[in-house]
């Protein structure tokens, strides 16, 4: 095995705009909301696209080369499925106020894992805002009552945000992405969004939107929020995330135990080696993933000055 990359796989989304394909420099396309960028999701699997596994699903790796790709004990813990998926989210417009359910509630009414995520804001245009968590007491009353009387969103604790502002989003709080956030993502492998408010939009055949008030209800996590934004590294039981900010002609070596590691390259590029001598260039607005069997030591080498988030799921 070695440094793989993906197929962007694009997301046509009513808030989307047209950021994404130029900062991957891709063609130009408009009304992109997501670019996902690993994703072990059914229906929306990553297919590689360098080197001699090209054209390959990541789920056909991991059925036949798993413990070597996510390391024993990852692989020991979520099998065949992928246990990330990898992010970018451009928001035009807003997205709707939304919650997660946490591993338990997911299972039962899904038979899925639930979802906790991180957001790394890459880009923001001037005033661009987000909400995560209460800024007021609440509960399931409340909560009811306020959709009724149009207030709930008076009870979201707001961010105006700027490049490098990072925050974590466990499963049950309550959050939503404003229009003019550029944002990296790394979540749980899930799909499972509760929309609980949308501002009234309609879709794309002009019925609203559905939302998912009841579902939502006992998926929320009603304490408070303190109003602080969270810091690099985040560390949970799901992923461990942390930066490199480095300057043109750094070099940098990486050493990981029996985990894969994910970079996604937010700024600049760099050269990754990975224990086997293989290299791969890795540009602004890509993402690779080191299989567990070359995360050993990595090596990398910035031809300017570049940001790289770094991912993996520890095993202590």
């Amino acid at each position: 095995m070695y440094p793989l990359k993906f197929e962007p796989i694009l997301k046509s989304i009513i808030w989307g705009g047209e950021q994404i394909a130029a900062f991957k420099n891709l063609p130009p396309t408009d009304g992109i909301g997501e670019s996902w960028e690993i994703s072990g999701v059914a229906g929306n699997v990553s297919a590689v696209s360098n080197g001699s596994l090209k054209g390959q699903l990541l789920t056909d790796l991991l059925a036949t080369d798993g413990e070597r790709l996510l390391g024993k004990a990852v692989y020991k813990r979520f099998g065949n499925t992928f246990p990330l998926l990898i992010k970018f989210i451009d928001a035009r417009t807003p997205l709707s106020i939304q919650v997660h359910p946490n591993d338990e509630l997911a299972k039962k009414r899904h038979n899925s894992f639930g979802k906790t995520e991180m957001w790394y804001v890459v880009k923001a245009a001037p005033g661009a805002s987000l909400y995560s968590g209460f800024c007021k007491p609440m509960d399931a009353n409340k909560y009811v009552q306020s959709l009724a009387d149009d207030t709930f969103m008076d009870y979201l604790q707001k961010y105006e945000v700027a490049p490098d502002d990072v925050f974590f989003l466990p499963a049950g709080r309550v959050h939503a992405i404003g229009a003019g956030c550029f944002i990296a993502e790394i979540q749980q492998t899930s799909d499972i969004t509760y929309r609980i408010y949308d501002y009234n939009r309609k879709d794309a055949n002009g019925n609203p939107r559905e939302l998912h008030t009841e579902l939502a209800k006992d998926a929320i996590n009603y304490r408070l929020t303190p109003p602080e934004k969270d810091t690099l590294p985040i560390s949970c039981p799901y992923f461990t995330t942390g930066i490199i900010d480095a300057k043109k002609g750094m070099t940098q070596t990486r050493t990981h135990g029996d985990t894969f590691a994910i970079y996604i390259c937010v700024k600049g590029q760099a050269m990754l080696t990975d224990v086997s001598d293989t290299a791969v260039a890795l540009r602004q607005g890509e993402t690779v993933l080191v299989p567990a069997v070359n995360s050993g030591k990595i090596m990398l080498e910035f031809a300017e000055d570049s940001k790289l988030l770094e991912t993996f799921i520890s095993n202590n």
